[in-house]
């Protein structure tokens, strides 16, 4: 099973784009989906797969934040 969480998109060339994982950088194909800078988006097996809106893209981003901090 593969996880999705949220980037935003720092640059765009041709139909790559360049996406911000917390500080880590990803390079992802942005064919299927159109995509501009400052999108949040969905990466998976290196092609962005969803645009979402900030208010998703925060409450997800602070739900992993809270699994991260349990513990078993």
């Amino acid at each position: 099973m593969c996880v999705a969480i949220p980037g935003k998109v720092i640059s765009l060339e041709d139909k790559k784009a360049t996406v911000d994982f917390n500080g880590n950088i990803v390079v992802a194909d942005a064919g299927l989906v159109d995509v501009s800078i400052g999108d949040r988006v969905l990466v998976h097996a290196g092609c962005i797969i969803q645009k979402m809106d900030d208010e998703l893209a925060d409450e997800i981003t602070e739900l992993f934040n809270e699994i991260e901090g349990l513990t078993i």
